[in-house]
């Protein structure tokens, strides 16, 4: 129980501080940085949980990390449904609190006009589905390859925290604007939950691209493709 009260601690965290930092700002706005410093929040979030709770359970907080180090051979089948039930907890509390906190804005928060923190697309004005779909696998095959690759035994480094974080970080610089750059079904869970009609029903790309990407990692892994001499 250790590991998964870590779980949804670390999600907690995760959701709390970067979903926060859009939520508070409104999409960033209190950030002269803009999307920049969001990618900050996750990504720093990420860096102080791999090292913080990273030696009880590997700091995943994403079932793509989980399922990725499961056909990597790195985690047993009995912690699979459990570290994502976990996760999905820590982020839908991390929603509640940051929903209290907004309904006590002085002059009001209005969710419909503001969003909160959700990702999604946008056809019109933006990107298509598509180009989510393809970004929300691809970037997350990239983070996950990372953390199965810094985290190796054979190639481990006292660094992987500070790694894992910066390469969310600059994912999310760079892929913010096509998909909101999830790579993770809970964070995504979690606000679209409070975010209306729009979000959920945008809600499945967040939820099968990101586990796919994580799949594809973790058998990349398991052939011993990127696996030092």
């Amino acid at each position: 129980m250790k590991k998964y009260r870590a779980e949804v601690f670390g999600t907690f965290v995760l959701v709390f501080i970067g979903v926060g930092s859009v939520v508070t700002g409104g999409f960033g706005g209190a950030l002269p940085i803009g999307q920049i410093g969001i990618g900050l929040s996750f990504g720093l979030t990420v860096t102080a949980a791999a090292y913080s709770i990273g030696p009880v359970t590997g700091a995943h907080l994403n079932p793509a990390v989980t399922i990725g180090a499961f056909l990597a051979g790195r985690l047993s089948a009995a912690h699979v449904l459990p570290y994502m039930v976990a996760q999905v907890i820590g982020a839908v509390l991390a929603t509640l609190v940051l929903l209290a906190v907004t309904a006590g804005k002085v002059k009001g928060y209005d969710i419909a006009a503001s969003g909160f923190g959700q990702n999604g697309w946008d056809p019109v004005a933006g990107f298509s589905m598509t180009s989510a779909f393809v970004i929300e696998v691809v970037a997350t095959f990239v983070f996950v390859t990372v953390i199965l690759g810094v985290t190796h035994p054979k190639h481990s480094t006292q660094l992987a925290g500070l790694v894992i974080g910066l390469t969310l970080a600059i994912l999310h610089f760079a892929f913010i604007p096509v998909s909101g750059n999830s790579l993770n079904p809970p964070r995504s869970i979690g606000p679209a939950l409070f975010a209306g009609t729009t979000a959920l029903g945008q809600l499945w790309v967040y939820i099968v691209a990101p586990m796919i990407g994580g799949a594809l990692a973790g058998m990349l892994l398991r052939t011993g493709t990127l696996e030092a001499d």
